[in-house]
């Protein structure tokens, strides 16, 4: 089978960056289904990857695809299924023609949607559900949330774009930050009550548009240039929940007096350590694809690439580290 390499610790504009090999076809184990993969979604994590890892590797995990195979432990799935998912950051990426992942991770894909519209949603879902109610406790049901807020700093980002519309639809007030007229309307567009500017000081922000505190925060990026005005903006007692690791040491006794519940959400801790509850994943999944069916949801889906190819794979990292990505980009094989 064909698969895309990523040369460990290379940037993203190396000529050498991604090649293109061919690898023997993997065999499932008892509890994997063999995917053969129609589209991919592109992540930070992917880029992340690439730079930290210390061997060369396969990248890309989020993938819609068709089984193929099933091992022989695997009861929810059947040859042919239609399917959708994250993957295992401790495994082989999804940037091949074929891939393997465990049948706990993994959920039927939505019917109404395309394969790239699909392949957009998994590991953005995942990590905003999981942020929102798992880490942040609000309640996963429609409109359970109403009279509680929220603020979602990097509401255009791949996460932010689905939590803005989790959020929205669980009932939250939703303060997202965007900068830019398109990221603005994007914003907008997806269920965010306010926009907040997040090249200014959020707390000034948060004022101007009429509160001075917000019930949690969801941090999806530039944690340390929003410490001491996520400070000010929580309420006594809130949560915050981030995604993105901070670059030097930060003092996290600013949010002492408030007794702030502070959180790290990680889509791969179920799956990197076996976890009892790791088809929760397949739930939420499950229930995502739903959402998305009905409408309630959109794919997040924004600009797409056709043929797994060295090229489409490396103008992809390139996007992706530019700091302007809105939404998901999405390979369609």
């Amino acid at each position: 089978m064909k698969a895309i390499v990523a040369k460990s610790g290379s940037a993203a504009q190396d000529a050498d960056a991604f090649v293109l090999q061919e690898q023997p076809m993997p065999e499932p184990g008892a509890q994997d289904l063999l995917v053969r993969v129609v589209a991919i979604g592109m992540n930070p994590v992917d880029t992340k990857v690439r730079t930290m890892f210390e061997n060369d590797a396969v990248l890309g995990w989020d993938a819609y695809g068709i089984v193929e195979k099933i091992g022989g432990a695997v009861t929810k799935f059947k040859a042919g299924d239609k399917v959708y998912y994250a993957g295992d950051i401790t495994r082989p990426g999804t940037n091949s023609e074929y891939h393997l992942v465990d049948q706990r991770i993994v959920a039927l894909a939505p019917a109404k949607l395309s394969p790239e519209d699909a392949a957009a949603m998994p590991l953005t879902s995942i990590t905003a559900w999981e942020g929102l109610f798992d880490r942040l406790g609000f309640v996963p049901k429609a409109g359970a949330n109403s009279g509680k807020n929220i603020m979602i700093i990097g509401g255009a980002g791949g996460v932010g774009s689905i939590a803005i519309q989790l959020a929205q639809w669980s009932g939250l007030n939703v303060f997202a930050t965007a900068s830019r007229p398109d990221t603005v309307d994007w914003c907008r567009n997806l269920g965010a009550a306010t926009i907040l500017n997040h090249r200014n000081n959020l707390y000034e922000e948060l004022k101007a548009a009429g509160t001075d505190s917000v019930d949690a925060i969801f941090c999806t990026t530039q944690m340390e240039s929003h410490w001491t005005a996520m400070a000010e903006c929580i309420r006594p007692q809130g949560r915050i929940v981030f995604i993105d690791d901070p670059d030097d040491a930060v003092d996290i006794t600013v949010f002492k007096f408030k007794s702030v519940t502070i959180s790290w959400e990680f889509m791969y801790t179920r799956s990197m350590f076996q976890t009892d509850d790791m088809a929760v994943q397949a739930k939420l999944l499950a229930t995502v694809a739903g959402l998305l069916d009905e409408g309630a949801l959109v794919t997040t889906r924004q600009k797409t690439f056709t043929g797994l190819t060295p090229e489409n794979i490396q103008a992809m990292h390139i996007k992706q580290e530019s700091g302007t990505m809105m939404g998901k980009q999405v390979l369609i094989f």
